[in-house]
């Protein structure tokens, strides 16, 4: 079992910068892929980042790519998004999730969810 908690959501101004953070319990989140989705309302959850069990890999969305980062700290448990030159259109809540499979890009990657947090990007 793992669980994942996030924090760091907050608003922003359209350029701005915020990093999230996704704490894990459990003794093998060093054995797990990484993932940051998003969901605004009224869409479905989006894929955005992962990152894989060593670090060494990561994958990003087209529209995220260049601005987010994701990162994580197997001996602090947790995973982090650091999100710059926001836009408006990056509103949503952002979730972490935990895998042990190859499917990084889907929701039904994935076992493990946190309970998301808000990023508001006003422009």
């Amino acid at each position: 079992q793992v669980q994942l908690v996030e924090s760091g959501g907050g608003l922003v101004q359209a350029g701005g910068s915020l990093r999230l953070s996704c704490a894990a319990s459990g003794r093998t989140f060093s054995t797990y892929t990484m993932g940051w989705f998003r969901q605004a309302p009224g869409k479905e959850r989006d894929f955005v980042a992962a990152i894989a069990w060593s670090g060494t890999s990561t994958h990003y969305a087209d529209s995220v790519e260049g601005r987010f980062t994701i990162s994580r700290d197997n001996a602090m448990n947790t995973a982090y998004l650091q999100m710059n030159n926001l836009k408006p259109e990056d509103t949503a809540v952002y979730y972490c999730a935990a895998t042990l499979s190859d499917y990084y890009s889907s929701v039904y990657g994935y076992d493990y969810w946190g309970q998301g947090t808000q990023v508001t990007v006003s422009s």
